[in-house]
């Protein structure tokens, strides 16, 4: 089983960075699969960034591409979204989801565990 909490998150103006970091507990964090979801008022949750058990593939939505950096750090059993460029559209919270297969899907139902998200909010 993992436990995971979200941090770094908060108020910036557009154009600011922040960096989020999703902290997890149990000893085989190192054999999942995470990813970075948002979700903004009203709307569905969206798929952000996916990094795989060795942090050799990742992958972005496209509107995060070039502005976003997922990584991870097996031996702090954590995950890491640094977020460059910020847009008041980036606006949400944002929730890591880890899986134990090591295979990339961007749909939320194939994630087990979830943390309780945090809000960031990029003012225009």
């Amino acid at each position: 089983q993992v436990q995971l909490a979200e941090s770094g998150g908060g108020l910036v103006q557009a154009g600011a960075s922040l960096r989020l970091s999703c902290a997890a507990s149990g000893r085989s964090f190192s054999t999942h699969a995470m990813a970075w979801f948002r979700q903004a008022p009203g709307k569905d949750l969206e798929f952000v960034a996916y990094i795989d058990w060795n942090g050799i593939l990742t992958t972005y939505t496209d509107s995060v591409k070039g502005r976003f950096t997922i990584s991870r750090d097996n031996a702090k059993n954590a995950v890491y979204l640094q977020m460059n460029s910020l847009k008041p559209e980036d606006t949400a919270v944002y929730s890591c989801a880890a899986r134990r297969v090591n295979y990339y899907t961007s749909a939320p139902d194939d994630y087990r565990y979830w943390g309780q998200g945090t809000q960031v909010t990029v003012s225009s």
